[in-house]
């Protein structure tokens, strides 16, 4: 069982610190992103991930805890009685876990957040065995010598896919740690494309952990106090955020995730989102409404500060899917929370594709918006107006 311990960290001499980062910004926010996007974090099973996370934010950070669910909380103290400001994004990947082994040592798998069954076929896979090991196998598919003239435009269901994992015997499998409820993620590497473009697996959301990391670097003699989460099982929920935020109570919020683009070949519906064009504000996502409507306050918070740093920004609303920041807004009596998104294109698949352009924009974004929310902003914004 995971303590809420607080770690009391050396304190900061503090000064200002110039947004503008320096030397390699983009190699340097890659090497990162690679080695949060490479490490094994399935909803549920966060714990490589997790202290990679609470590695980057020790030296950081003025407090930090992981608490009993999972969640990594980092604070950076503003001054007394200045707004508390929640960041948020998640660690956690879509993955599996093992629902079955059968007396052959094929494993069949029970998925873990939203899958599309057209990407798995072919795919190399991890599982993390009982003793933290790690058994690779690939999920099996027939080959084009094999089909019927019915099955060559069949997608296959995920219940009926397969991992070899090179045994011949259930006994073999479970020799090897691999049993009902193991998890499993794609067994795949973060690498550079050309230019500033990079592909790999769980951008959604190491590219907003790598954000928040980053602009949290940023931060120094700011007056609102800043409550980093790295929320645990997103992908299943907003579990981890929904937690955390009952418990912080913020006064303002800012999630960060990523956002689908339709910039691609085959895209239907008018363009809204493309890799380097900037951050995206989600005004709304969810089924009609359901899931976030960013506050407007928030909104144009962003808007100015990108304005003033002359950022590029997109803005979109999304039709389908939601962040942790729908969750956030209903803690306590409410939270003004807005979600800004890094575009990437092919979420939810094994190659993730983003442009670094767009990553780092969003960490200045972030950092320098969240510096103006002070005691005497948030009055004149966003308190609670007493009329009667």
């Amino acid at each position: 069982m995971l303590r809420g311990n607080w770690f009391r960290l050396r304190p900061r001499e503090r000064g200002c610190v110039e947004v503008q980062a320096v030397g390699d910004e983009y190699g340097r926010f890659f090497s990162l992103l690679k080695r949060l996007s490479d490490s094994f974090g399935v909803s549920g099973f966060e714990d490589e991930i997790r202290s990679i996370v609470v590695e980057e934010l020790r030296e950081v950070a003025d407090e930090l805890r992981v608490d009993r669910f999972g969640n990594v909380i980092a604070v950076k103290r503003g001054s007394r009685g200045a707004p508390k400001v929640l960041w948020d994004a998640h660690m956690d990947e879509i993955g599996f876990l093992v629902k079955h082994v059968d007396e052959k040592g094929f494993v069949y798998l029970y998925p873990i957040g939203g899958w599309s069954p057209r990407v798995l076929p072919g795919q190399r896979v991890r599982i993390l065995a009982e003793d933290g090991s790690i058994v690779r196998g690939v999920i099996g598919v027939k080959p084009p010598h094999l089909l019927s003239p019915e099955e060559k435009d069949k997608v296959i269901p995920i219940d009926k896919l397969f991992v070899d994992i090179g045994v011949t015997s259930r006994e073999e499998a479970e020799k090897l740690g691999v049993t009902v409820g193991r998890p499993v993620d794609l067994d795949r590497e973060a690498v550079r494309l050309a230019g500033t473009r990079v592909t790999g697996k769980a951008f959604d959301d190491r590219v907003g952990v790598a954000v928040l990391i980053e602009a949290f670097r940023l931060l120094d003699g700011q007056e609102p106090s800043v409550y980093l989460v790295v929320a645990v099982q997103e992908e299943t929920g907003l579990k981890g955020a929904r937690v955390a935020s009952q418990v912080l109570q913020p006064d303002a919020a800012i999630a960060v995730d990523v956002t689908p683009t339709d910039d691609v070949p085959g895209a239907s519906g008018p363009r809204s989102t493309e890799l380097g064009k900037g951050p995206v504000i989600e005004l709304a996502d969810g089924r009609s409404g359901s899931g976030l409507i960013s506050h407007p306050v928030m909104v144009k918070l962003l808007e100015e500060t990108a304005k003033e740093l002359g950022i590029g920004i997109q803005k979109e609303v999304l039709g389908g899917g939601t962040t942790d920041g729908a969750i956030i807004a209903l803690a306590g009596r409410g939270v003004p929370t807005v979600t800004v998104s890094v575009p990437t294109r092919y979420i939810h698949s094994p190659v993730e594709l983003l442009d670094l352009k767009d990553a780092v924009a969003t960490v200045k974004l972030v950092a320098r918006a969240t510096e103006k929310i002070t005691a005497d902003w948030y009055a004149r914004n966003l308190e609670e107006k007493r009329i009667k």
